[in-house]
């Protein structure tokens, strides 16, 4: 009866050793855990369109500045320097800067639309308000 233990137990073995090499090859493979990773929080990627408007101080509204979110981080698809970071709850904290400017807010994002607050310098003003997003 032991003999036939063995041979059922012995395809099992196999399939553990199959299953630890495979294992094995995709964690050794350059960039395979980044993707894993990069597509469990990949839910905000993508362009978003934001747009500002000042609630206090003496700085214009209506500026729309486009941001590209990948993975956990913000940063600029054009107009200025962006950089922020994102959580999986769509928590999202950005910096701003063009030229002499530069603002920083936070907010969350969820689905295609976010809003949140912003505070900064705008050629020489300090503004704060509000800010909308749409994904593209």
């Amino acid at each position: 009866m032991t003999h036939s233990l063995k041979a059922t137990f012995t395809p099992l073995r196999n399939l553990r050793w199959i299953l630890a090499a495979a294992t094995l090859a995709a964690i050794s493979v350059p960039g395979s855990a980044n993707a894993g990773m990069a597509r469990a929080g990949a839910s905000y990627d993508g362009t978003w369109n934001v747009v500002f408007a000042t609630t206090r101080g003496n700085c214009s509204s209506g500026y729309s500045v486009p941001f590209l979110v990948a993975g956990s981080r913000v940063s600029s698809a054009g107009g200025g320097r962006v950089s922020g970071s994102i959580n999986r709850g769509g928590g999202v904290a950005v910096q701003v800067s063009v030229g002499a400017s530069h603002a920083s807010g936070g907010g969350r994002l969820a689905g295609n639309s976010g809003a949140g607050s912003w505070r900064g310098v705008i050629t020489g003003d300090t503004c704060s308000g509000t800010w909308q997003a749409t994904r593209s």
